[in-house]
């Protein structure tokens, strides 16, 4: 009799988890990344997306992402709309393509699931979302300092030589 209401509840809670799930997803997304890593102490990555579905999703709609092997919250902006950002430092941060893997909350619970017996682990996103950082300016290779020093000595060590010569 118990085992009759066990299963009647657990079929009723898979039932509600599947009628929250998107449907067909598709998105649209723009990214924007930190350039110039002389001014700032992290690199910013942003990622903003609109997520459309074949069905209705409800209000509370949490979304997850990973990148890197690193779990993130998809923070909601308006209707559809969420927005994953993260943050590295100059050093480590690297330029190329990154990969934003979105995941619905049953996507993210079986993600971690699947990590606590194999740390490399993976499971199908709901969708990806490319992420392209061109590398952020460090600076020039030499300080304009060093150069204006370098070329007052050059421009002192000439002028002495040739004064020398002209006065001999």
């Amino acid at each position: 009799m118990v085992t009759k209401y066990l299963f009647t509840i657990l079929a009723i809670a898979a039932s509600t988890a599947f009628a929250e799930s998107c449907q067909n997803p598709q998105v649209e997304a723009a990214s924007f990344t930190s350039l110039d890593a002389t001014v700032v102490t992290q690199i910013a990555y942003i990622t903003e997306f609109t997520l459309k579905c074949d069905n209705p999703l409800p209000a509370n709609y949490a979304l997850y992402a990973e990148v890197d092997g690193k779990s993130l919250t998809a923070a909601r902006i308006g209707e559809n709309k969420y927005q994953v950002s993260w943050t590295e430092e100059p050093s480590k941060a690297r330029s190329g393509v990154h990969e934003v893997r979105i995941l619905d909350e049953e996507g993210f619970a079986s993600l971690r699931r699947a990590r606590r017996s194999d740390p490399a682990a993976a499971v199908a996103p709901l969708l990806a979302i490319q992420l392209n950082h061109p590398g952020s300016y460090s600076g020039p290779w030499v300080n304009s300092e060093v150069l204006a020093t370098a070329l007052s000595v050059i421009v002192a060590y000439t002028a002495l030589r040739n004064k020398g010569n002209i006065l001999a």
